[in-house]
């Protein structure tokens, strides 16, 4: 008797969106992530040029940028855009932080059946592994998880602790977001783009517009770019890290302006 592997549910919508994305979502087509590093060593990315101060840094799928103006910066002498880039790269793929998270996200994703590389790419975008972030809307932690979703699922108060402060502890935190993503795969099935749309803008507003991406810039910026980083963290899914750009250090903080998450409706 021959048995069939068993494939798991996630295999297949993200095998889609990577293979076809940009057909149902026209930003993750052309999806760009723009950077810099301050003279603090802070890393900031944004999925716009938001000043001067950002270039471009990635586009489609984790390409570093070759456009002419790239090429121009280069001849020019200014040395510095290229390690700067090979810096950021490095920031993405190494940071520090996700040595300490990666393994309790490989044992709650694998729990949720939820592929560990689109719970770094959230992660990423949401917090820039940053598990003290807070975001203006309330949104707490590693993934971002406002309370009311917490307790949604499955965090909920006792005589020692808030919900709030339930969700500033990492495991609890990965925990309730990666069963939001799960919840939302199930609502939205093979279609990874409408879970992000919701994961950012909450399933009401998706529905809202007949299961589309809702047409607020914020959100499908935030869909686009987590796709990046979801392509970034497949295997073998950024480009190759030279010689010369192992060498450097990498900032030690990072800053990701991708904008607030709202608040479900």
């Amino acid at each position: 008797m021959t048995t069939r592997p068993i494939r798991k549910p996630w295999h297949s919508a993200a095998a889609a969106v990577l293979m076809v994305a940009g057909l149902a979502c026209a930003p993750a087509a052309h999806a760009e992530l723009y950077g810099f590093i301050d003279a603090d060593g802070v890393a900031h990315f944004a999925d716009r040029r938001l000043d001067a101060r950002y270039r471009l840094f990635m586009k489609d799928g984790g390409s570093f940028d070759t456009s002419r103006d790239s090429r121009n910066s280069r001849e020019a002498g200014t040395a510095a855009i290229d390690l700067e880039q090979h810096k950021l790269y490095r920031y993405i793929v190494n940071h520090p932080n996700i040595a300490k998270v990666e393994p309790m996200i490989r044992q709650i994703a694998d729990k949720q059946d939820v592929d560990p590389a689109l719970v770094k790419a959230v992660m990423a975008v949401e917090s820039g592994f940053n598990p003290s972030a807070v975001s203006p809307k309330g949104a707490i932690g590693l993934m971002q998880v406002i309370p009311d979703t917490g307790a949604r699922f499955g965090v909920s108060a006792d005589a020692r602790r808030s919900v709030e402060q339930k969700l500033a502890d990492p495991r609890i935190n990965i925990s309730a977001g990666v069963r939001y993503l799960r919840w939302l795969m199930e609502l939205f099935p093979d279609n990874l783009e409408l879970v992000l749309a919701a994961y950012n803008a909450g399933e009401g507003a998706v529905q809202r517009y007949n299961n589309r991406i809702p047409p607020y810039p914020e959100t499908q910026q935030y869909v686009s770019t987590v796709l990046q980083f979801y392509r970034l963290y497949q295997p073998g899914g950024g480009p190759v890290v030279t010689r010369t750009s192992a060498a450097a250090g990498g900032p030690s903080r990072v800053k990701m302006v991708i904008g607030g998450r709202r608040n479900m409706p």
